[in-house]
């Protein structure tokens, strides 16, 4: 069984919505406030972590940001609404993806399927560039020799752009196929997403060399 801990302060929210998760077969572990999950995480960690923005203590930005000191865990952001700042702090901290309150149980269990399925890809061996190689059977990425640490999502955006070198992604192909979107101008997730990718893999971020922009259209994987 899927373990999700719900890191949550609002009490009738964080109760009905570990009821309604639960009865989509999740064991649904649940958390107060930011530093009591951060415990959780760290005495025994779960599968997914959905966390809510706005915590009385430490705000869920920040929570999201020690996760990723320690743990490539998922991590699914619950914003009180869809406003480009909390979004795009969350994502910037290392989010995988996020929902706007209120959180249908439904939608967050979808987003929650999406992100595990993205932890699965198709085992077709080794890829290598330059100095990146990436294990697409141990699911490992390294660069300059160096293990690279992906979030899931990092590791399938990476997957997906990696496996036809050249071709030209637009956002919408990649919101598609890395989130499992189907509707249009959530750009921020992909956006967000290959600025975090190239900080990890790229020797100069600023002057990438395997993550290229095509600009008016998407991204495409180099070096050419």
């Amino acid at each position: 069984m899927v373990a999700i801990l719900l890191i949550e302060d609002d009490e009738p929210v964080r109760r009905g919505l570990r009821i309604a998760l639960g009865r989509h077969g999740y064991d649904v572990r649940t958390a107060a406030n930011g530093a009591e999950g951060l415990r959780a995480i760290q005495e025994s960690p779960p599968d997914l972590v959905a966390l809510d923005v706005m915590l009385p203590d430490v705000d869920g930005v920040e929570v999201c940001r020690r996760i990723r000191s320690f743990s490539q865990l998922p991590v699914i952001m619950v914003t009180a609404r869809d406003d480009d700042l909390d979004v795009v702090q969350g994502l910037e901290a290392g989010a995988d993806d996020y929902v706007v309150k209120p959180a249908r149980p439904s939608v967050l269990d979808a987003r929650i399927r999406a992100v595990l399925r993205r932890t699965s890809g198709p085992a077709d061996g080794v890829r290598s560039f330059g100095d990146l190689r990436i294990d697409t059977t141990a699911l490992t990425v390294t660069t300059r020799g160096e293990v690279v640490a992906l979030t899931p999502t990092e590791l399938r955006l990476l997957l997906t752009l990696s496996r036809v070198p050249g071709r030209v992604l637009s956002r919408q192909q990649l919101l598609e196929d890395v989130w499992e979107h189907d509707y249009l101008g959530d750009s921020r997730l992909v956006d967000n997403g290959v600025q975090r990718l190239r900080a990890k893999i790229e020797a100069d971020a600023a002057s990438p060399r395997y993550v290229q922009t095509v600009r008016g259209f998407g991204y495409r994987f180099g070096p050419l």
